[in-house]
Order: structure tokens, then sequence, then C-alpha cells
């Protein structure tokens, strides 16, 4: 594939500020971007003050995304600690905020609105996902690359894992970020959608009958951007480890190669039905990459990690034109050995159940690479 060819990625990273003694969620968002906006970083506010959000340039080069990425979190690091916080990368809180209450909503009308319209469910509980821009032509093939990235959703939900304990418990499930986020009325994944046409239609009725605000708050898991040519997934929990996000970044960049592709070729996409995706996406939220994984395909139990070779296989093709497939190999090694996310919570939690120690260590291992000694006493 030629340099032209390959298309752009680029990442959305989430993270909790947590204040330095406790580890608690404090609301320092709004100074943190604008001084982090003052240090050259693409950052932005999140529905709450103890959010923010930082994104990447849109690159063709993983080494350079990588390189960006990791940059982005130092800097942004430094800033929230300069502000009185630290830098965490999670799905949701480890330690419970000081006012168990509701959470303070960050300045802005949209945001205000989202709070005016959804209530608790809005200022209830703060979530943290990464979501991955991939370019493509245009929204007509943006939706057709979205019906065959459907099926994968789990798979790409069970790789980044980073939510197994929230307010000082252990949740039970890898992804307690995906479970909370399901409460909003689009959340999950997409409907297989046949044209522009049905999309438009759909989404406008949305709108219409007050289920979204506007096309921006349609929060599939996977869907055409709003504001630029890209198709966005977002199913998964911001990633402990830059590192993770950007093989993250490079599976679903092989997804939506191969999906391109596919479309090229006039091959149809798969259809997999509700109840096993359903399915798909419980097993995925509770055990992550260990234990049981649900095939969407077929609706029958298969072991999480011989789903994720399968994506790899699926794949390989597409990231073997890209440049990608070495980096992607050597990025699951570390990973099995090292433990996604909320395996190395679980760890950390089990030595004395102490929430602090786990907020601690994302606060450590946000700003850590794969070859750090940080990352090697994960566990």
């Amino acid at each position: 594939m030629s340099a032209k060819a390959v298309p752009t990625v680029g990442v959305e990273e989430e993270f909790f500020l947590a204040d330095i003694d406790m580890l608690r969620p404090v609301a320092v968002g709004p100074g943190v971007v604008a001084h982090a906006r003052a240090a050259g970083i693409d950052a932005v506010s999140e529905l709450t003050e103890v959010q923010v959000e930082a994104n990447s340039r849109p690159l063709q080069c993983l080494r350079e995304l990588r390189e960006n990425v990791i940059s982005t979190r130092a800097t942004l690091s430094a800033v929230a600690l300069a502000q009185g916080a630290h830098l965490l990368a999670a799905g949701v809180s480890p330690v419970a905020p000081a006012d168990r209450g509701r959470l303070p909503i960050s300045d802005g009308s949209r945001y205000r609105r989202l709070a005016e319209t959804y209530g608790a469910l809005a200022e209830s509980v703060a979530t943290c996902g990464g979501h991955i821009h991939v370019e493509v032509p245009d929204k007509e093939t943006a939706i057709g690359v979205c019906n065959v990235v459907r099926p994968w959703l789990p798979t790409l939900l069970a790789l980044t894992c980073n939510s197994a304990i929230h307010d000082g418990v252990d949740t039970r499930h890898s992804s307690w970020r995906s479970t909370v986020w399901g409460r909003w009325p689009t959340a999950g994944p997409p409907p297989h959608l046949s044209s522009t046409a049905e999309y438009d239609d759909l989404v406008g009725s949305m709108i219409e009958t007050g289920m979204i605000l506007d096309e921006a708050s349609l929060y599939w898991d996977v869907r055409p951007s709003s504001h630029q040519p890209t198709v966005e997934v977002r199913v998964g929990d911001v990633p402990a480890v830059a590192e993770e996000m950007v093989l993250s970044a490079a599976l679903v960049r092989g997804l939506v190669v191969t999906a391109l592709r596919s479309i090229d070729r006039g091959e149809p996409a798969l259809v997999v039905a509700g109840n096993h995706l359903a399915a798909a996406y419980h097993r995925a939220r509770m055990d992550g990459l260990t234990g049981v994984a649900v095939d969407p395909s077929t609706g029958r139990p298969v072991s999480a990690s011989s789903l994720l070779r399968s994506l790899v296989r699926y794949v390989e093709p597409a990231l073997t034109s890209t440049g990608d497939l070495r980096c992607v190999q050597t990025s699951l090694e570390r990973l099995t050995h090292l433990g996604n996310g909320a395996q190395r919570q679980r760890r950390i939690f089990s030595r004395n159940a102490d929430a602090a120690a786990v907020a601690a260590h994302a606060a450590r291992f946000t700003t850590a690479e794969w070859n750090s000694p940080v990352a090697q006493d994960a566990g």
C-alpha cells in the first residue's frame, strides 16, 4: 500500500484528575485545559470538571502516533500536577469522590443542556474512554465500514478493559465503565445500516423524539464522525498505558482498511444477531481478555484470547500493507505478559483492598512506557 493510500489515524483520550493526597476526583479541569492549551496540547473540557480530554494529531505513521500520545500524556500530566492533581488513565475512578453526590458539570451550553436533559445520568458517574478516528472518503463509505467493524466491537472492548475497581470496590466487571456508559440512550453497538438515507432518517428521528440532542450526542460504539471525514470507534476504556492506545489504533485502522477493501469488492458485511452481540458485550465487560468470550457470528462461547487471535488474523493483510503488523504482534506479546489495565488493577487491589494504591499506580502508569520499571512492577 502506498503512503498516500494509508488512511490517517488519530486518538482522543479522556482522563480523570485526582487530588494529590487522597487520589479522589478533583474539579480542576478548567484550569488544566487552559494551561494545557497554552503548552500546545489539543485539550478540551469533558462533561464533568474532574475530567479532561486530549487529542492527538491525525497521522499515517504508527511510530509518530506513539510518540505523540506519549508526549501528550507527559505534558498533560505535568500541567495537572501544577494544578494540584494527578492525571489518571482509568475508565472509572478507583477512589470515590469526597462528596458522593453529583459531580460538577463543566461550563458550556452543550454540557449544561446534557445535564438539564438527562439529570442524574449526566451528573452521577463520570467515565473515561479512548476514541479512535480513521480517515475514510465520505459518509456513505463510513456507514459501510461501521457495518464491518460492528461484530468486532466486543473484542476491541475486551482489549482495553481498564475499570475493574470503582469507588473503592472490585466491581467484578473488567469494564465497569462500559456497563455504566450503557445507561445512555444510544450507547452500545449501532444497528446494521443499509444506506446513508437510513442513517439520516434514524438520526433525525432520534433528534425529533428527544432521544439525543444532536448528531454529536449519538453515542454508538462505532459511528461516522459528525465533524470530520472519519469513522470513530469509541468502544474502549481509556487504556492504562500509551502503547495500549496505539495498539488499539493499529487494530482499528486494520479493520477499517479491511472494510474498505471489502466494500471495493462488493462483499456484504457480516450481519450478526442482536442477541449474539449483546452476549459478546456482556462477556467482554465481565472478563476482558481472561476467561470466556462469545463469538458474535455464532453466539457460542470461546476463549477471549482465541477471539483476539481471530481478529488479528482477519486484519493481518491490512496490517501488513500499512506496515503495522510487527508492531501489533510485539504489543500483543507485551500485553499478554503484563495484562491489560483491568488485570493490573485487580492484582494491585488484591494485595490489601486499597483503591488509593490502584489510583496511585494508574497515575504512574499513565505516563510510563511498557519497558519502564513502573510497567514491570505492574503486579
